[in-house]
């Protein structure tokens, strides 16, 4: 029979300590323990577990020695290898949670409850803390099927519906700031300016510029090639445009606004990228930029939601928007329908023209 211990913790409840020892010819084979916040959920535990203990093989398959959920996680980034930057520093920053010292099979929903709590302990917002538990779920999904590892799926779910009645986890909240013609004519300045003092640093005003007419993503506009271009029909094939069933192969046909035309043909055709340039270099410089000019709360992401918005603001249609966003469905688009003027802001903007103007090996790569 296992036994249960009562110990005071820091903040002055009670945890109870459910241990199981099995032992064969005077030596321990085995020693199983977990923390309940009661006695009778500790109690539970040990009659659940000591009934699978006895039966047939039961006592086998407990001693063998069972991968933890940190090398769950070490399997699945190696087994999947296209899951993104983001998704591999959030798996590889779980590995330092308790959680991740628990063998696969034992985790429970509680366990993973815990560890999404904790999270929001230290600061982060429910929002984050959801995309946590989402990239760890699929690890999760890909365990028995894929690695081979016996993580327990339905304890996951059960802990997901918990955590967001909880409000532990939320959805993100769509966001819907736009920049200002201020905020943007301060932008253009500050990497004109630049570009004048370090000729050989990424055209960030040209970028900036060119993000918000073709309305195209940060990790998008790095990844367009000259010959994605076809400037007769002014459009651009973008490559593995984001979609989320779909990682690899979307390619996608966009219009391309005339104003980001015009931007693509004063770049030099020294390398196969239109913008040769990282994203963290682009994330990187337009951050500073923004914390320098005293820009509050404004991301290079924006620039799409802006350029979006501007579609809709001039009387483009749903269709006719989509054909230049990439979007494929009204859903999508709903977000970006806050109209806040009617007409073409940027008709008389002077900063198309200054960058338009500027010879194509101006930029030097």
């Amino acid at each position: 029979m296992g036994t249960i211990t009562a110990r005071k913790r820091k903040d002055g409840t009670t945890g109870y300590t459910a241990q199981i020892l099995r032992k064969k010819g005077g030596q321990i084979v085995l020693r199983e323990a977990q923390t309940f916040d009661s006695k009778r959920e500790a109690n539970s535990w040990i009659v659940h577990r000591e009934t699978e203990l006895d039966k047939p093989g039961g006592l086998e398959r407990a001693s063998r020695t069972s991968a933890t959920l940190a090398e769950a996680i070490d399997a699945y980034t190696a087994r999947v290898t296209d899951i993104g930057r983001t998704k591999t520093q959030c798996l590889k920053s779980i590995k330092d949670y308790p959680i991740a010292s628990k063998a696969c099979e034992s985790i429970t929903a509680k366990d993973i409850s815990d560890f999404a709590h904790s999270l929001r302990l230290g600061g982060r917002k429910p929002q984050t803390v959801a995309n946590y538990i989402s990239h760890l779920s699929a690890v999760f999904r890909a365990g028995r099927p894929l690695l081979g590892m016996p993580l327990p799926l339905q304890e996951m779910r059960d802990a997901q519906q918990a955590l967001l009645a909880s409000n532990d986890i939320s959805k993100s909240s769509e966001r819907t700031r736009r920049p200002s013609l201020a905020e943007l004519d301060k932008i253009m300045q500050h990497f004109v300016d630049r570009q004048e003092r370090a000729p050989l640093s990424a055209p960030m005003h040209k970028i900036v510029a060119f993000a918000m007419f073709s309305t195209r993503r940060q990790e998008e506009i790095t990844r367009i090639e000259w010959a994605d271009l076809d400037e007769p029909h002014s459009r651009i094939l973008v490559r593995d445009m984001k979609h989320p069933g779909q990682k690899r192969g979307n390619n996608v046909w966009v219009e391309l606004p005339p104003e980001a035309l015009r931007i693509v043909k004063t770049m030099p055709k020294s390398k196969s990228e239109i913008f040769p340039y990282t994203t963290d270099a682009i994330s990187a410089a337009f951050t500073r930029a923004c914390q320098f000019l005293q820009i509050d709360d404004l991301h290079f992401h924006d620039l799409r939601h802006e350029g979006v918005s501007r579609l809709f603001e001039m009387g483009r249609t749903i269709p006719l928007a989509a054909s230049v966003s990439g979007h494929r469905s009204w859903n999508s688009l709903k977000r970006y329908t806050d109209i806040r003027e009617k007409g073409d802001k940027f008709a008389d903007w002077p900063w198309l023209e200054k960058i338009c103007q500027q010879r194509k090996g101006s930029d030097t790569h």
